[in-house]
């Protein structure tokens, strides 16, 4: 878990918020487009301004819109990551200047115990003069000129926060080693818009940490949370959950918006170690399911299955079995993935999926001795020998184990270019079956000698 000193971004829609955040953490994490209102839940990352470490968070723009609207309900996590932080930093838009809104926000500033920055974004030539003039009005002093796009005015941000985040006696974190079974474990929770995933986060932190609502597409950035799982065997367990946005079917995906949203959840997908496919119960499994799925399977992450609003479903027990055989026909790359029943609304289902992850992601991680996988490979090999194309004997020599996360295996021999997909099928199937890799995507790669009189 992050120790570091924490630096919230506020201000209205579209002055510049994401664009700061993408600069500070050093990479394109959040999403950045035109129109207003892109950022919707607050997104952190640990950020470095000049040799200086902070935990950052982008929040969405601060709208005074009804409390029970989305955008109401995005101001409330505004407010929430501005009363956990250490210093807000509050942008306006210095070629626009003031308006109504931003003295709102600043007189809602004025009234919480957080100190605050204030920074004249858009700042770059002399277009923005006057808004920062303007900006003297608000009572937070001379603003922080700067222009997040092109990287201008970072040493006086540098300067602005340096008296509320130095840190010079915080312990320094421990580097996370991947293959470590107590590091963290890298949950993304995916599926198709209004499966429940930020429902279901919420639920797991008992906060409502993620926007929910009954409108479709709510995410759109992939948000990453750091948490602490009580397991009721082992106590306290770390891991990172991932929220992403609902994937459609890309004929469906037109809004560019929504095209960088679900780009941003496959991204999440490759950063993941198991991946959660939520699945609403109310509305079965579905053909986009399984192109999540596999997608999720390509790329060798860990796969689980769950069903939620299992609280709500009608006929559960041919409703289990129908997903489970659907499941079987169309990922038949990976039989056995794990089908589990949840209910975020209740909490029900949640302790046994994250036992099944952390689980699943032990095989993943998994590896194996060559002498005990080459045993294994005599066995197999004997109880049904390679075939012989064109009367021609194919001669597997030996199997070893070249990688994990997701394991890979090299098998040599001669001829092995005309092995069968059949046959490699049947090797993979048993490695998973017989040495207990379970349901985890398996590579296996074929490698023969090098010929000395091939030229």
């Amino acid at each position: 878990m992050s120790k570091l000193p924490t630096v919230a971004i506020i201000g209205r829609p579209n002055v510049g918020k994401s664009t700061l955040f993408n600069r500070l953490v050093g990479k394109k994490l959040a999403l950045v487009d035109d129109r207003p209102g892109v950022t919707r839940d607050r997104r952190e990352g640990d950020a470095t301004l000049v040799g200086l470490d902070f935990r950052i968070i982008d929040t969405a723009g601060y709208e005074d819109e009804d409390a029970a609207s989305l955008p109401g309900r995005m101001r409330a996590q505004t407010e929430a990551a501005v009363a956990q932080a250490d210093v807000a930093l509050f942008m306006i838009d210095s070629r626009v200047g003031l308006v109504p809104l931003d003295e709102e926000i600043a007189r809602w500033l004025r009234g919480s115990n957080t100190p605050v920055v204030l920074v004249a974004n858009k700042a770059e030539g002399k277009a923005g003069e006057s808004g920062i003039l303007e900006s003297l009005s608000l009572g937070f002093g001379d603003p922080v000129q700067l222009s997040a796009e092109h990287g201008e005015g970072m040493g006086d941000l540098f300067d602005a926060l340096l008296p509320y985040i130095e840190h010079e006696d915080l312990e320094e974190e421990e580097e996370e080693d991947p293959e470590n079974p107590d590091a963290p474990l890298k949950l993304a929770i995916v599926g198709r818009p209004n499966a429940g995933k930020s429902t279901l986060i919420n639920r797991m932190l008992g906060q409502e940490r993620l926007i929910t609502g009954p409108e479709a597409g709510i995410t759109r950035d992939s948000i990453a949370i750091e948490w602490l799982w009580n397991d009721p065997e082992r106590g306290e367990r770390a891991v990172r959950l991932i929220d992403t946005a609902g994937m459609r079917k890309r004929a469906n995906v037109q809004d560019k918006l929504e095209k960088l949203s679900v780009a941003d959840a496959l991204h999440a997908i490759d950063f993941a170690e198991v991946v959660v496919l939520l699945l609403d119960a109310t509305r079965g499994l579905e053909a986009q399911d399984l192109r999540i799925a596999d997608n999720a399977l390509q790329e060798g992450r860990a796969l689980v299955v769950a069903l939620n609003k299992w609280d709500v479903a009608e006929n559960a027990s041919s409703l289990f079995n129908g997903v489970k055989a659907a499941l079987e026909e169309g990922l038949s790359q990976v039989k056995g993935v794990p089908v589990l029943t949840v209910s975020a609304a209740t909490g029900k289902g949640i302790d046994t999926l994250l036992k099944v992850a952390f689980e699943t992601r032990e095989a993943w991680s998994k590896r194996i001795g060559t002498g005990e996988l080459n045993r294994w490979f005599e066995k197999a090999i004997e109880a049904n020998p390679p075939p012989a194309p064109g009367g021609k004997r194919i001669k597997l020599r030996y199997l070893t184990q070249a990688k994990t996360r997701p394991p890979g295996f090299v098998l040599f021999g001669t001829r092995v270019d005309q092995l069968p997909t059949s046959y490699q099928r049947y090797l993979i199937n048993g490695i998973r079956r017989d040495l207990g890799f379970g349901a985890v995507p398996v590579r296996l790669t074929l490698r023969a000698p090098k010929n000395p009189f091939d030229r």
